[in-house]
């Protein structure tokens, strides 16, 4: 049976952190995962985790000064120092809350210098993160949503994971920003399959709940139970009214 991650980045955000991941819980959700939730004292996003039984599965680094334009400052050539804070902030958190994954934005840039910038910091993103048990995670954006983001594709991520040679770094393979660049995904997911440390859904090309648009969910979910994929599968999606409300789709595809 298909298992599935609350991504409270975007569902119940009229919600504490706290309180949210309660909420994932009663919904009956698997597990639960964030983008940034470094306003909130790991302490009390730790405590709910306890009470719930629920793993955080995941957070992002900081995507740096949103105003003027930042999504990620890892392969940005001259921002070493802040994306390095921005790790270390990251490994600290996740490990104080127990989380298993730290997805570490690239950001906005192109180039070969982007390229060996991003590299040197996944390297030393790994080697803080290994201590502690922790998986780096790096993910394709789609640019449609996150223009001039620098990492973009499948193809691009394994060779910069494959460059990077550190055996906690995988692929976030986020199936809503896959098929807008690149399509395939099945054949995708199986080829990458090894390399993939976290999955993500929402439906294309709305980003709502994941049971219309154009990816069929259900034989993605086949797909998945066939190449013997049992980790709990990210939600990631904004959703329609409120959370609770499309929420159908949990258990018709349990």
């Amino acid at each position: 049976m298909a298992r599935f991650s609350a991504n409270l980045g975007f569902l119940w955000q009229e919600l504490a952190l706290p309180d949210a991941i309660r909420a994932a819980k009663a919904a009956g959700f698997d597990a639960v995962e964030c983008h940034y939730p470094y306003a909130l004292p790991a302490e009390a996003v730790r405590a709910a985790l306890a009470e719930t039984g629920l793993t955080m599965l995941g957070i992002n680094t900081i995507r740096g000064n949103v105003e003027a334009g930042d999504n990620g400052l890892a392969a940005v050539p001259g921002r070493e120092a802040e994306a390095r804070a921005a790790i270390v902030q990251a490994v600290d958190y996740a490990r104080a809350i127990g989380a298993l994954n730290v997805h570490v934005m690239a950001g906005k840039a192109s180039g070969e210098e982007a390229r060996a910038t991003f590299i040197a910091n996944l390297r030393h993103a790994c080697d803080l993160a290994g201590s502690a048990g922790i998986t780096v995670l790096i993910e394709p954006l789609n640019l449609r949503d996150a223009p001039g983001y620098f990492l973009q594709t499948s193809e691009q991520a394994l060779e910069i994971i494959t460059a990077v040679s550190a055996p906690n770094i995988r692929l976030m393979f986020d199936c809503y920003h896959l098929q807008i660049m690149q399509g395939d995904l099945t054949h995708r997911l199986q080829t990458y399959l090894n390399s993939i440390g976290h999955i993500q859904i929402a439906s294309v090309p709305d980003r709502r709940e994941p049971d219309h648009g154009e990816i069929d969910y259900r034989h993605i979910l086949h797909v998945l139970e066939t190449l013997g994929y049992d980790r709990p599968i990210g939600a990631e999606y904004r959703p329609a009214t409120t959370t609770d409300a499309g929420l159908n789709w949990l258990g018709a595809f349990r």
